[in-house]
């Protein structure tokens, strides 16, 4: 019997991709044909990034591209989020289905199975509208916490709320400190801590209508396959699958611990980041003591000020502990990330800066004892799934709510405030690396590691959903329809 044919698309972020290409290796390793979309600009990046050859694929995993019809911009410059919501809504339909209808051509793939399902970010939801055409299949891939989800699928019901978009005068700490009671499953929510979508004072935002359509079209996929784990997300999960409007909800991370299941293959050296990796960040950790190093991190997206990027480096110099603080290029809004001479010198011994970094390696490093973050659910995912407290420094997005649980929740965080002071930048390194509280954390965080671990193994949780999705889902329908031809 021939392969079953997926054809993979995440959304065009860094962290988006880096999900969808582990559980694309995932399904490659099932026997599955894999074609791995990204849109051209990203698929330059990654090419500039890792070298010419390093995505040549092979003859069962290839990449494509499609356009995402934005003006070229320096590869090196952050992508206007805003943007490229806008650009993947209106301009990524045609490219996508052009292609699908391209890999079906059999003079042109000659050895290329018929596309039999897609797998797609669910953010790129124009492509349920492609496979409604084309009559494959969609499995959407949410890359975000169960938590979100659960907050941002009530959208339209906050609207008739009128609780959003946010009235100017409301932005009050009073306000947003109002619990939200009524989604189901989900205790200690306050309306600061729903996705930034919903925290919006302008109507015509293209956030707005963004999030509104990836709602609406949420219900049309196949299946929803979700990167978290059952124990993590027991409470939401179980309210929300009991909804019967939903399709089929398969929990089936964290996607790396499920990947490092698979035995060393051909596909170990595709990888997907945008920016060069600086592996000498762990030899550097190799020469400091257990549990001694805060790193610090706040992904690919997230724009600070200099302002910011200041009191976070006088924070992290007065705390007198090693830290580890990946610096990207494109950090600072509008500015090269320059930090002060004084602090340069005076953390010479205990600080390195870096552009990026192996960022799993480095949460698995013994002396690494924190990690300073964002909040971005893959980072909050390989935090737990290394045994690493967190304090969150929530940005955008889905950023609050996965803080929110970190802290309330899960046990695992300590969130500081958005204005960013370097005293309490300090306090926090301190209290984590140093305090009694830290070590709670620290404990809680192993927890989370050791039923993520369980989760991921042989008959965990995990590991039996992504099972279902191979054999119930990819596999018997491909039978069918060869069987009906």
């Amino acid at each position: 019997m021939e392969k079953v044919h997926v054809v993979c698309i995440p959304y065009p972020l860094q962290s988006h991709i880096s999900a969808m290409m582990k559980l694309a290796k995932i399904l490659h390793f099932q026997g599955f044909h894999i074609t791995f979309v990204n849109t051209e600009f990203n698929h330059q990046r990654i090419l500039n990034s890792r070298g010419p050859e390093s995505l040549k694929g092979l003859p069962d995993f290839s990449f494509e591209t499609i356009s995402d019809g934005l003006p070229p911009t320096d590869p090196n410059a952050g992508q206007d989020i805003l943007a490229l919501v806008s650009a993947t809504q209106q301009n990524c339909l045609e490219p996508f289905r052009n292609l699908i209808n391209k890999l079906k051509n059999s003079n042109t793939y000659s050895n290329v199975p018929p596309v039999s399902y897609i797998i797609s970010d669910a953010c790129m939801s124009f492509t349920l509208q492609a496979g409604k055409e084309l009559g494959i299949p969609v499995i959407s891939y949410w890359a975000i916490s169960f938590c979100f989800f659960g907050s941002f699928l009530h959208y339209p019901e906050f609207a008739k709320r009128g609780l959003v978009p946010l009235k100017d005068e409301s932005i009050t700490d009073e306000y947003l400190d109002t619990p939200v009671e009524w989604i189901p499953g989900m205790k200690d929510i306050r309306i600061r801590d729903l996705p930034s979508s919903f925290l919006i004072t302008d109507p015509n935002n293209a956030m707005i209508e963004f999030s509104l359509q990836v709602i609406e079209r949420a219900y049309e996929a196949t299946a929803m396959l979700f990167n978290t784990f059952d124990a993590l997300e027991m409470e939401v999960l179980t309210a929300f699958k009991s909804q019967l409007s939903l399709p089929p909800i398969y929990t089936i991370g964290p996607l790396p611990l499920l990947l490092n299941q698979i035995s060393k293959n051909e596909l170990q050296s595709l990888g997907s980041n945008m920016w060069k990796e600086d592996i000498k960040c762990l030899k550097w950790l190799d020469t400091k003591e257990p549990n001694s190093v805060m790193y610090v991190n706040f992904g690919s997206t997230t724009i600070i000020t200099i302002h910011q990027l200041v009191e976070f480096a006088w924070g992290l110099a007065n705390s007198k502990h090693n830290f580890l603080w990946i610096v990207r290029p494109d950090l600072v809004a509008g500015e090269s990330a320059m930090l002060p001479p004084q602090f340069v010198e005076e953390t010479k011994e205990r600080g390195l800066l870096i552009s990026w970094c192996p960022q799993e390696d480095v949460l698995n490093h013994p002396s690494v004892a924190g990690f300073l973050t964002h909040s971005g659910w893959n980072s909050t995912l390989e935090s737990l799934s290394s045994g690493v407290p967190l304090i969150c420094w929530p940005f955008h997005g889905d950023q609050q709510t996965n803080s929110r649980y970190s802290c309330k929740n899960w046990g695992v965080g300590i969130e500081i405030d958005s204005a960013v002071q370097r005293n309490e930048v300090e306090k926090s390194v301190r209290l984590v690396i140093e305090r009694e509280k830290g070590k709670k954390m620290k404990s809680k965080a192993l927890e989370w590691k050791k039923k993520a671990e369980e989760a991921t193994s042989l008959g965990g949780s995990s590991y039996i959903n992504i099972n279902k999705i191979v054999n119930n889902v990819l596999i018997s329908r491909n039978k069918d329809e060869q069987q009906a031809a």
